[in-house]
């Protein structure tokens, strides 16, 4: 494809401006009703847009200095989800207000003993008349404790190969028999938590697709969620980008030490093969394709860009560094303090990197799965990939 973006003068470019006259201060809403929140989801939720339109979409917001509404795994994962097998009532019913933001949602994905197994899940769902009865735990569940619904996957048939079993639920988050634990970081935030269900009755229209189906739809939505991840700024999407630091350096006269204007260098050239990896990624969406394996060399690559950026920026601030509420070269510390704090966390997070590189070994250089002796599976028969 084309990676030049459209001129200034361009006609999609000065239809948002026209737009954003209009909306100078638009709300969440305002975005979803326009097409703005995600503009690469079929209509109405979306534009249809395909990658250049998308892309000139997200630089006219960040240039008029407007946000996008903060749900990012109901955006990001569970949204996209809802488009592919959702029921028309059930999108009717989530999407406007996932995409306006008035609803927050949380993934109800991993548990203590099921993370890079996740097949291995326990969390179990039993049918009675129409209701589903779940029992089960569930950890490292970021934005539980202001979710209005979580995506969350359970095992109703114990009987069958374990990727047969399994079905994909919509879980409102305040039914009775859900509790929230909370799990503090050495942030000092509270990002993630553990979450409880002890007979949580969920309706039968809960089910997103078909009942035992729902590890495909899981795939769909990890497929989101490394896409997701790989966004933007340094965490997970959040916070500053490579770019920020670059300016932050040019704004001080550059570095003399030849080390540090190598690893500068490197941020630059990783952050720009990064975001072309994304029209990439945009373009098979476009085209009505899920995220391929692609999606993990993003992941791997951002999450350790990411850790890059946070550890450059705390070796720029020198002794300031070891101290709580110093930036690199006179910043505001508050993202960059947290960020160095947070970064270990992103090789870990939505699937590990040994876990990306094992993918990509496989489906990408074609080489043999791995085997795990004591199983006598290999490695994709236990992830299910």
């Amino acid at each position: 494809m084309d990676f030049e973006l459209p001129p200034d003068d361009d006609p999609r470019r000065l239809e948002v401006r026209a737009w954003l006259a209009d909306h100078p201060a638009p709300s969440g809403r305002d975005l979803a009703d326009a097409g703005y929140v995600a503009p690469h989801l079929p209509r109405p939720w979306g534009l249809d847009a395909d990658p250049i339109h998308q892309i000139v979409i997200d630089e006219e917001l960040r240039s008029a200095g407007v946000s996008r509404p903060m749900n990012p795994i109901g955006i990001g994962w569970a949204g996209p989800t809802l488009v592919h097998a959702g029921t028309p009532e059930q999108q009717a019913a989530y999407l406007p207000r996932l995409l306006s933001g008035e609803d927050v949602w949380c993934q109800l994905f991993s548990e203590p003993d099921a993370g890079s197994d996740l097949a291995n899940l326990g969390t179990r769902a039993e049918r009675d008349g129409d209701e589903w009865v779940v029992n089960g735990q569930k950890i490292w569940t970021s934005l539980a404790q202001f979710a209005r619904y979580g995506i969350l996957i359970a095992r109703t048939d114990p009987h069958v190969a374990k990727h047969q079993g399994i079905t994909y639920f919509v879980c409102p988050m305040d039914l009775p028999g859900i509790e929230v634990r909370p799990i503090i970081e050495m942030t000092g935030a509270h990002l993630f938590n553990e979450v409880f269900l002890t007979d949580v009755r969920l309706p039968a229209g809960s089910v997103v697709g078909e009942v035992g189906r729902g590890w495909e739809l899981a795939k769909v939505t990890l497929g989101n969620e490394r896409v997701s991840l790989s966004s933007g700024g340094a965490l997970w999407g959040a916070g500053p980008t490579g770019a920020d630091l670059l300016d932050l350096v040019r704004a001080r006269g550059g570095v003399a030490d030849p080390l540090l204007r190598q690893r500068l260098a490197r941020l630059h050239t990783t952050e720009e093969v990064l975001r072309l990896i994304r029209l990439r990624t945009v373009s098979a969406r476009i085209r009505g394709e899920q995220p391929g394996p692609e999606a993990s060399i993003r992941k791997v690559m951002a999450d350790e860009h990411g850790q890059a950026i946070m550890g450059l920026a705390k070796d720029l601030a020198g002794a300031d560094g070891m101290l709580a509420g110093r930036g690199p070269l006179g910043a505001p510390a508050d993202s960059w303090d947290y960020g160095f704090l947070f970064a270990p966390a992103l090789t870990i997070g939505g699937g590990t990197g040994d876990v990306q590189r094992n993918i990509l070994a496989e489906r990408v250089l074609g080489l043999p799965h791995d085997i795990d002796v004591e199983a006598g599976r290999t490695w994709s028969e236990r992830r299910g990939d």
